[in-house]
């Protein structure tokens, strides 16, 4: 019998910088959750010590100093509905947008309306 090796490839998460209040960091672990996406969380307290998204190892994660943001497939990725966007378009399968062209404008159109208080 030969000895057989099994071949581990190292899989890296993609890692979420969060706040647990977050709404916008809300939408972005609902998105993940809905695609099955497997992800590390790293909390982002916005409160203790001033806000921990001000320190320098967050603003070199993200320079706006805002959550959520994404590290995924080796980009860091900012603002929930562009981490959104980019996980539909590189994660089609368990789809969070409609097919039809026009539902998924009108989703678009919500979606914009919705961020910017309307």
């Amino acid at each position: 019998m030969k000895d057989s090796k099994i071949k581990t490839l190292a899989v890296t998460l993609p890692v979420l910088y969060s706040y647990w209040r977050s709404s916008c960091s809300w939408r972005v672990r609902i998105a993940l959750n809905l695609k099955e996406i497997p992800y590390d969380i790293k909390p982002i307290s916005l409160i203790k010590a001033g806000g921990e998204q001000h320190c320098n190892e967050f603003r070199d994660v993200n320079p706006m100093e805002q959550v959520p943001a994404l590290q995924i497939d080796g980009h860091t990725l900012i603002e929930s509905l562009n981490i959104m966007h980019y996980l539909e378009e590189t994660r089609p399968q368990r789809a969070l947008m409609p097919q039809d062209v026009h539902k998924r404008a009108k989703v678009m159109y919500d979606k914009v309306n919705d961020r910017n208080g309307f």
